[in-house]
């Protein structure tokens, strides 16, 4: 996803990037069935998932931890057929943010998931 050198010369490599959830098999199963992510690990409390490079880990939170609405992640994917992405995500919870924006270099769309996190989809022209 992410390799560079950092300002004292050293290589680095994102691993992956964590979000947290009340239910993780739930989460998991919304990246894998809405946005095509493979599962390579998921238990009740931790999940691991990758689309192309994108790694992304599934973490459940703490009972006292709550998802604020106004904090959430935003993970952004280029998709060849948003309507149908959009469709597949409201059924499995998602509600649109705004209306899908027909762009002059394509079309946009924002949805609000599970535990307040934010996916946004692109769709180029």
């Amino acid at each position: 996803i992410a390799n560079f050198t950092n300002q004292r010369g050293i290589f680095v490599v994102v691993r992956w990037i964590l979000q947290m959830h009340k239910d993780v098999p739930k989460a998991a199963r919304f990246y894998k069935e809405g946005l095509d992510f493979s599962i390579d690990v998921c238990t009740l409390r931790w999940a691991e998932l990758q689309s192309g490079p994108l790694k992304l880990a599934l973490l459940q939170s703490p009972s006292e931890t709550v998802v604020q609405k106004g904090h959430p992640s935003l993970l952004s994917f280029t998709v060849t057929d948003i309507n149908n992405t959009v469709s597949k995500l409201m059924a499995l919870g998602a509600e649109l943010d705004g209306p899908i924006k027909y762009e002059i270099h394509g079309k946009v769309a924002a949805m609000r998931c599970m535990d307040g996190h934010m996916v946004g989809l692109y769709e180029p022209a």
